[in-house]
């Protein structure tokens, strides 16, 4: 029996109640000081003598995390060390909000350009040629600014590697946002019905998270006959297409609070009773979320993680989507395919208590023209992990 959706809300609303209640939900002053420490200490180690983070149009997550101020259109932000940041924000109407929320930065409006801006602040305390980090993304045309100013340092994966294991402080946010993504999951099962396209069914994930705050990451979902299947894994746009009975759906939902966000996957039959293909594929999804979940715990490996999932390639099936992602303020290391659809890499790296994973595999048929999805976002301890999603897992039949 699935929980209902007014029994979740319900739930959701008493334990992140601070959260919801808070005008501007922010993080302890303690907790910004020590990201800022790690970016000078960044400077220190690289022998920087300042940092740019650039940011457009709700992309990127160093702005938020480094000040408050969660990206809109471009943001730039200026560290040198032993001196306040400055932030410079487009467009001008977001520079009161931004001034609010970055309070422990110099908050100004970008004009013509929040990187003229940067540069020419940086000159007047610094003279001469500089060694700058940068962490984010510019165009063609600011890259050259950039480097006319000095030697160029990419920190990018400087900085996903300070986001790897989460802080204390952030706990409660990813949890909440994890709650949201059930919601949204809820929602789903509940009340998507045969006659709905697959637009209408975002709509059902969106609403019941939005009124508390959450906004939508992602809802990718999937449809299509059991019977007839042409849909192996949860498509990124949503279509025209109506539900039917006789259906698997098949979604990846993330609702985000701020730039904190959760993930939770799963797969229902709609109206009827999976038939034996969509049986065989979520047994097999099962077996290997228990088998590779089984394994993770600090200390553990990739290639431990990879090995774990042999149970795809027994059963005669393969994956299209990762069987596992870090996650979290980014997409991160360990991103692990299969034997059969093998990653780009298996990184050289070890499990650390306090990183969060999804493990999700998503089982097709080697024509890929059916699958199943299953699996959830988790936070790696020292002995295992710990789910951050709560919406049940198995194979549900809904509508």
């Amino acid at each position: 029996m699935l929980p209902t959706l007014a029994s979740l809300t319900a739930t959701v609303e008493a334990e992140f109640a601070a959260l919801i209640d808070a005008e501007y939900p922010r993080f302890s002053a303690e907790e910004m000081a020590r990201r800022r420490k790690r970016f000078d200490d960044l400077c220190e180690a690289q022998g920087l003598d300042a940092i740019i983070v650039a940011h457009a149009q709700k992309a990127g997550t160093t702005t938020f995390w480094l000040t408050g101020w969660p990206t809109t259109a471009d943001a730039v932000t200026l560290l040198v060390p032993g001196r306040p940041m400055k932030l410079w924000v487009q467009h001008v109407n977001h520079q009161p909000l931004a001034a609010k929320l970055a309070d422990t930065c110099e908050v100004e409006w970008g004009g013509k350009s929040g990187l003229g801006h940067a540069l020419a602040a940086l000159a007047s305390d610094k003279p001469g040629a500089k060694r700058i980090g940068l962490v984010g993304s510019l165009s063609a045309s600011q890259h050259a600014s950039l480097a006319a100013a000095g030697t160029v340092v990419d920190l990018n994966a400087a900085y996903s590697k300070m986001r790897y294991v989460k802080s204390a402080e952030e706990m409660p946010w990813f949890r909440f946002a994890a709650a949201m993504s059930d919601l949204g999951a809820a929602s789903l099962a509940e009340r998507a019905k045969p006659g709905m396209t697959e637009k209408e069914l975002g709509a059902l994930v969106e609403a019941p998270y939005v009124r508390l705050g959450g906004t939508n990451a992602l809802h990718y979902i999937g449809t299509t006959p059991m019977a007839d299947p042409s849909v192996g894994v949860p498509r990124q746009f949503p279509s025209s297409r109506r539900l039917a009975v006789g259906d698997a759906l098949v979604c990846e939902i993330s609702a985000q609070f701020w730039d904190h966000s959760g993930q939770v996957l799963r797969t229902f039959a709609v109206g009827t009773e999976p038939n034996a293909l969509y049986r065989e594929l979520h047994a097999c999804a099962d077996a290997v979320f228990d088998a590779v979940t089984a394994k993770v715990r600090a200390g553990t490996t990739p290639a431990e993680l990879v090995a774990a999932s042999h149970g795809i390639e027994d059963a005669g099936f393969t994956i299209i989507d990762d069987l596992v992602h870090g996650y979290g303020g980014g997409y991160f290391p360990p991103i692990l395919g299969c034997a059969s659809r093998p990653s780009a890499n298996v990184p050289d790296m070890k499990l650390e208590a306090g990183m969060m994973l999804v493990v999700q595999p998503n089982i097709v048929t080697r024509d890929r023209r059916a699958g199943v999805q299953t699996g959830h976002l988790m936070l790696v301890t020292e002995t295992g992990f710990e789910p951050l999603q709560r919406f049940p897992r198995g194979f549900h039949v809904i509508g």
